[in-house]
């Protein structure tokens, strides 16, 4: 096992720097070094040269800039973006072999958020090519010979390493809330459409959500307070009513490995034991149709995204990006239209069934399994496929262990629109499964 972790979390290095205990020059610093030190094995962030020079001199115009005016919320605090995510400065390159030139464009809203709030752009972090499926160099910070999962590798192995407090991902399909349970942090995707998405080239117009990686959830409910349009800040979960978790019962959730079910048992048990109501929910009983109806609608927009730049740089395309994009060409205007209804009639299903239930979180494994031992593949996004297609808030919290030492996660799905409650829920189960694992001879924390 490469013990590469180690970072203090998000919350206490903003809480360091905004009080002037620590200094941007200081963080940047610990950063630079961090990177240094373990990115060559890990391989998280693109490859810049001059870095901490860059960086350096941002510290330092961001110290001065505040010193009378205050310090806001992420003041000093280096921060992880993915390659697909334009940020001044820094060409985008989407892990592909295209002339950055071409994929230019406007830094993205969500990169002035960040800089409005204080925070240094340590990087670009590696993604799969285009956010498909064609794996970076990345690797997975617990296990080198283990994938990270994708598309947002970089980002997520860069949290996990200690070599950034905070990164930036997307997820189309799983591209947040695998990578976050693969390599042990907590991922979010919130509700499609709550931080915009311009500036970032996209996958599939109809499912891309930014989202972010932390240490802990206390982490991603800070950056969720500068990202997210209409942040409605939430008071710590009191001595009230637990939410109801509801456990997605079916093929969907047979599609889990035996190890990550034998872990959710465990999870559920525990969960319960704390006092919370988890209910068996049969659903999705036609889940082959919902995978079917999700992929006519990503490979056609995947295509359409990509018409320009395949059509003169096609040759240049990995394979699996180029297996993608031929098949949007092969579906026509009225199945894509078609699977539009089906995603609408499903939407309206799922909340319904949800309702009807009484459910306030699905809870479910944020993947298959651990991370898988092959560099080659960023693992199968099945689990959070149905989410993703609904466009539902999601939360990965570390849960546990497998056999071989590797992180398991743990899925947590809200309501549309309902983030901010999400986290809230969120943090409580975090504090469970946190006092479970240390309560556990000779188990570690996640």
């Amino acid at each position: 096992m490469t013990t590469l972790l180690g970072y203090r979390s998000l919350v206490q290095e903003a809480a360091a720097l905004r009080a002037g205990t620590d200094d941007p020059v200081a963080a940047v610093h610990r950063s630079c070094d961090r990177i240094d030190a373990v990115d060559p094995q890990v391989r998280a962030f693109v490859p810049e040269a001059g870095r901490r020079t860059r960086l350096l001199e941002a510290a330092r115009t961001v110290a001065g800039a505040r010193e009378a005016a205050g310090r806001p919320a992420l003041y000093g605090v280096p921060v992880g973006i993915k390659d697909i995510v334009h940020a001044d400065g820094l060409p985008t390159r989407a892990g592909s072999a295209l002339p950055p030139e071409v994929l230019g464009g406007r830094q993205a809203t969500v990169v002035d958020r960040l800089c409005a709030a204080g925070a240094l752009i340590a990087g670009k972090t590696v993604t799969a090519e285009f956010a498909v499926t064609a794996p970076g160099p990345t690797r997975n910070p617990h296990h080198l010979a283990h994938t990270p999962g994708g598309s947002s590798s970089g980002s997520a192995a860069a949290v996990a390493a200690g070599m950034v407090p905070l990164a930036i991902g997307t997820q189309t399909v799983g591209s947040m809330i695998r990578p976050a349970a693969y390599c042990g942090v907590v991922g979010f995707k919130p509700s499609y459409g709550r931080i915009p998405v311009d500036g970032v080239i996209p996958n599939a117009a109809s499912f891309d959500t930014l989202g972010c990686y932390a240490t802990d959830v206390a982490g991603i409910a800070l950056a969720a307070s500068v990202l997210v349009d209409g942040w409605r800040a939430q008071q710590p979960a009191g001595p009230g009513p637990r939410p109801v978790l509801g456990v997605p019962v079916g093929p969907y959730l047979e599609r889990a490995g035996d190890e990550a079910l034998g872990a959710f048992t465990a999870q559920r048990q525990v969960l319960r034991a704390a006092g919370y109501a988890v209910h068996e929910v049969p659903v999705m009983d036609d889940f082959e149709q919902i995978v079917a109806q999700l992929f006519t609608m990503n490979r056609y927009e995947v295509a359409r995204a990509h018409a320009d730049w395949f059509a003169r740089f096609g040759d240049v395309y990995r394979p699996e990006t180029t297996a993608a994009i031929r098949q949007g060409h092969m579906i026509g205007d009225t199945d894509y239209e078609a699977a539009r209804q089906r995603r609408k009639a499903f939407r309206a299903r799922l909340a319904r069934d949800r309702a009807m239930a009484g459910i306030d979180l699905w809870i479910a494994p944020s993947a298959t399994g651990p991370a898988p031992a092959d560099l080659t593949t960023t693992g199968t996004s099945i689990m959070c496929l149905p989410w993703s297609n609904a466009g539902l808030p999601t939360v990965s919290l570390p849960a546990g262990h497998a056999a071989n030492g590797l992180p398991l996660g743990l899925q947590l799905v809200g309501s549309f629109g309902a983030d901010e409650e999400l986290l809230t829920a969120a943090a409580g189960i975090e504090d469970v499964l946190n006092g479970a694992s240390h309560a556990r001879p000779g188990s570690r924390a996640s």
